[in-house]
């Protein structure tokens, strides 16, 4: 076995060994309602909000409106799969806290440690990337910035997997979230100054100004939640921090979603690339399907 897959091999093992089944998980999340709820609310969201892009998107006709409000209900074709992940227990472990850790010796459900969502990490790892290619893209600007920002938050978010999966030191639990945090600045001076200042030359600026005030303002939540809840200072407990991130999710997620494609389905100029867009071929225009 290659070191590669010793190393995957002992991450899954260090995730699955807590001593309680998916079964056990599952009735655990379940015996908490309002740690339930705050899964279950966003299957359904999740799952409206597909079906309201695809309905309020089917008679788009320009590919580049079309990249738009695909990579929209992207977001929340991960958040319908990875809520189903915490849902199930799937994506849930009890993880023992170091030493000097707020939560050291807390039990969960018989087992010692705290019940950890990295289930959640998942959603952001694979569904923000998504986000940055709407705004990307409805502020006007080029491929090589959107993709840094793409490749800064899958850091970003690794990086807060990092945290709130490290046992072995408490020191480096707050160092992988103080990288993550960098990694999120970049993000945000990206978002806030060079983009904002393309949207002003694109003609999208009072859009882009309610899309970067919406995720601005709600990822800023993420790390102060985080610091606050079971897995930093543990000044919430497990169910009120689920609530705190379902929420930013709806924030950040489904009401940015269709803010952003109340405008697109009436393809402005200011989106719109023409039938040739993203054609491979010089002179050919796609066909419609």
């Amino acid at each position: 076995m290659s070191p590669l897959s010793t190393t995957a091999f002992d991450v899954q093992h260090a995730l699955l060994e807590n001593g309680l089944t998916q079964a056990e998980l599952f009735e655990y999340v379940f015996d908490d309602t309002a740690l339930a709820l705050s899964f279950v609310l966003n299957i359904a969201l999740a799952g409206f909000t597909i079906l309201g892009i695809a309905y309020l998107g089917r008679n788009l006709t320009d590919p580049r409106a079309k990249i738009i409000a695909i990579s929209l209900m992207l977001i929340s074709v991960v958040s319908i799969s990875s809520y189903s992940g915490l849902t199930s227990g799937l994506t849930l472990s009890i993880i023992e806290m170091p030493a000097g850790h707020p939560a050291e010796g807390v039990t969960t459900a018989g087992e010692d440690g705290v019940l950890t969502m990295w289930g959640r990490y998942l959603t952001w790892t694979f569904s923000t990337p998504f986000i940055l290619i709407a705004l990307g893209m409805i502020a006007g600007s080029n491929w090589t910035k959107i993709l840094t920002t793409v490749a800064f938050t899958i850091a970003m978010c690794v990086t807060g997997l990092a945290a709130a999966l490290t046992t072995s030191s408490l020191a480096m639990r707050w160092w992988w979230f103080v990288i993550s945090s960098i990694f999120f600045l970049v993000i945000v001076y990206v978002i806030l100054v060079d983009w904002t200042a393309e949207a002003e030359r694109t003609g999208t600026a009072d859009l882009f100004g309610t899309l970067k005030l919406l995720t601005v303002v709600g990822w800023f939540g993420y790390p102060i939640l985080w610091a606050l809840g079971v897995e930093g200072f543990a000044v919430l407990d497990v169910a009120i921090t689920s609530w705190g991130y379902s929420l930013l999710d709806i924030l950040t997620k489904y009401i940015v979603t269709f803010v952003a494609m109340f405008y697109v389905i009436d393809e402005p100029d200011a989106i719109t690339g023409g039938d040739d867009y993203g054609s491979s071929l010089p002179e050919f225009t796609p066909a419609d399907d």
